[in-house]
């Protein structure tokens, strides 16, 4: 009998982990940048390469900064969203074109809908990876002093925007 209780223990402390980590939503990937200044950059910008863009720009607004890609399937799914948040004129929206080349990601917005105030051309994701971006689309809630203070991994949902995204917005513009 004596010889089934270390294995039966075990067994119970699997059971357990297992049953924790059903509950956790794989989406609240905690980033270690939450708290901390966006990561600096300068960056050209997407439709004007004799332009550029740097969070430092922002200062002084609350902003997203949104990851995409026109290869990124999964950013066909939260663009609508985005278009109809842009509509809205809640908060600036910068794009973070990722991995992309310059034409193909203005095609795609020509084709799609542009609702960036401008995007960023990070062409050889040096930006994304001072982010933390292992997957596009990824979006980061900025406030007014440059501080990351929300990050959606993957696309962004209408659950997430009205639950999350758009009241910490508020919030961090004092509406």
């Amino acid at each position: 009998m004596r010889r089934f209780l270390l294995p039966l223990g075990i067994f119970v402390v699997l059971v357990g982990f297992l049953a924790v980590g059903l509950r956790l939503d794989p989406r609240e990937v905690p980033s270690p940048l939450i708290g901390k200044p966006a990561p600096d950059f300068h960056l050209t910008q997407l439709h004007a390469a004799d332009r550029t863009i740097a969070p430092a720009d922002l200062k002084g607004k609350v902003w997203l900064l949104n990851v995409w890609a026109s290869w990124c399937v999964s950013c066909r799914q939260e663009h609508p969203l985005l278009v109809d948040l842009a509509r809205q004129d809640i908060v600036p929206i910068v794009g973070l074109n990722y991995k992309d080349e310059r034409d193909a990601g203005k095609a795609w917005l020509a084709r799609h809908g542009d609702p960036y105030q401008l995007s960023a051309w990070d062409h050889d994701g040096r930006v994304g990876i001072d982010y933390g971006v292992y997957g596009v689309p990824e979006t980061f809630v900025i406030d007014k002093a440059g501080t990351i203070r929300y990050k959606q991994i993957g696309p962004i949902t209408a659950e997430a925007l009205k639950e999350k995204i758009i009241p910490l917005i508020k919030e961090l513009d004092g509406a």
